[in-house]
């Protein structure tokens, strides 16, 4: 299943902020950390739903790995000061066992 690199940030507000790299435009939030990353989840699937790349096509991209993020200078500097977590997409998929 995949898994998407998700950046929670907390705010000034004592509010978490949650990105997505792969996903430019995909944000939300939470009053606590937890709370960002159930809403994190859903996000996922309500963006899902009407997704169209640059190119044209429909649907996410396979998330890129976190070594691939790494040699991207623009998310050393998103990350800075964030709590790098991982969301699996779909959210409501069965656990592997």
């Amino acid at each position: 299943m995949p898994r998407y690199v998700a950046l929670v940030h907390k705010e000034a507000d004592g509010c978490y902020g949650v990105s997505f790299p792969d996903l430019p435009g995909v944000i939300t939030g939470g009053d606590t950390f937890d709370e960002a990353m159930e809403e994190a989840a859903d996000v996922l699937q309500f963006a899902a739903e009407g997704w169209i790349n640059p190119d044209g096509s429909t649907g996410f991209k396979p998330p890129s790995t976190i070594e691939q993020l790494r040699n991207d200078p623009e998310f050393l500097e998103d990350a800075k000061d964030a709590v790098i977590a991982f969301v699996e997409f779909p959210a409501d998929a069965p656990a592997a066992e």
